[in-house]
């Protein structure tokens, strides 16, 4: 791996989820932007494959999605040599995702949905991100 160089770069997310936005499908629709610095780098829009029973299933299946392409970039800076901030910002507008993606006792218990679920608490273990919350009128992701 090369030596970082240069000045820090910041990574910060957007990321949203329409819940059954499709009306007849009932699919969501899942969406992210992410920046480095202040420039978007990565948008992301697309249909999920699955329905979903709750937005907030939604949401952390569009945050899986996320943080796939958060785990390439990181990467891909490494190998650059780009020195990059020690987490990433991911910023939703769900609090219910905020909140137990970084509590340790919360849990989820369908299965496909848990693999999102300890997806996004793993990143958090492992201090590669940091779950935010950002009002619904200020967010960056357009439906």
């Amino acid at each position: 791996m090369p030596k970082p160089r240069g000045r820090i770069v910041e990574t910060t997310t957007f990321v949203d989820a329409s819940h059954a936005a499709n009306k007849v499908t009932q699919r969501s629709h899942s969406g992210y932007i992410l920046f480095v610095n202040r420039a978007p780098v990565i948008w992301y829009s697309r249909r999920q494959n699955t329905v979903e029973s709750s937005s907030i299933s939604a949401e952390f299946i569009a945050m899986k999605t996320c943080i796939e392409a958060i785990q390439a970039l990181r990467y891909k800076l490494r190998m650059f040599g780009i020195p990059e901030e020690d987490t990433t910002k991911i910023l939703c507008d769900n609090e219910s995702v905020v909140n137990n993606s970084s509590k340790i006792e919360s849990t989820i218990n369908k299965k496909h949905k848990t693999i999102a679920f300890n997806v996004a608490r793993w990143a958090v273990a492992a201090r590669m991100i940091v779950v935010g919350w950002i009002k619904t009128e200020k967010k960056a992701v357009m439906r």
